[in-house]
């Protein structure tokens, strides 16, 4: 896992994972705009991202606009921690041993089973 230098090697942020629910043209329009203003779309998975790295007033503010969206629409929202992303300039929350392993898994996921990790 590669980390940005002003980062400590144990960081990560919070990742939220959202899928739109199908609706109708209205529907559909107040989701968009429920979305925008805090998520990134990836036309690739056809998903919504946002990240976080404090439960701050801001960081308290985007997971509940999250959470507002997934029960008015029906949204699909999924939070995984992440290794800090090379761009990310917010704050970033710091691992002990259990977050730290399942990131280091994660970074790792595409090793067979029973392979060793040659880091």
């Amino acid at each position: 896992m590669t980390h940005p230098p002003n980062f400590p090697e144990n960081a990560w942020v919070l990742e939220a994972t959202v899928r739109t629910a199908p609706a109708a043209d209205a529907q559909w329009q107040e989701q968009l705009d429920r979305l925008r203003p805090i998520a990134s779309y990836d036309p690739a998975t056809q998903t919504w991202h946002a990240r976080l790295g404090a439960l701050d007033l801001a960081g308290v503010q985007l997971l509940q606009a999250l959470f507002d969206a997934a029960r008015v629409h029906g949204i699909e929202v999924c939070l995984t921690p992440v290794a800090v992303p090379a761009y990310w300039k917010g704050p970033a929350f710091t691992s002990g041993p259990d977050v730290a392993a399942l990131l280091a898994a994660q970074a790792d996921h595409d090793r067979p089973l029973g392979q060793l990790s040659l880091a």
